[in-house]
């Protein structure tokens, strides 16, 4: 009984948590490098679900010192569903990426991700 139990609340956290629609995530996130030398080229690779509500997406790499943000407009179920975003010279510091989809109601997904910029050596900081 306690196992049922258990794989019970598993299950429904499991399901509870997701963001789904038609047993698809609606954004999708790949950053590459997570870790990088400063000055960093950051990729940013989202991939949004089609769907007639899509109207944004925006990408924004923030650390307390600095920031850096992009959006483009999604035309619907027309638009591409992988979409590139490159972030040149990243100074270094400790970057929350943020990609937010947007649809006609407001928001309809954000994912974040951590990004380390290193400082080089012999840099000031």
């Amino acid at each position: 009984m306690r196992k049922r139990a258990i794989l019970a609340a598993f299950c429904w956290c499991a399901l509870a948590g997701s963001h789904r629609l038609d047993s698809h995530e609606l954004l999708k996130v790949q950053i590459s490098p997570l870790v990088a030398p400063a000055p960093a080229f950051v990729s940013v690779r989202t991939s949004v679900d089609a769907s007639d509500d899509n109207r944004g997406l925006e990408v924004i790499a923030e650390s307390p010192d600095f920031a850096r943000a992009s959006t483009i407009e999604l035309n619907g179920r027309l638009s591409p569903t992988l979409n590139v975003f490159d972030f040149a010279n990243l100074p270094a510091g400790r970057y929350e990426v943020s990609a937010t989809l947007i649809g006609t109601g407001g928001v309809r997904a954000t994912t974040t991700r951590t990004v380390l910029v290193m400082p080089t050596p012999g840099s000031r900081r």
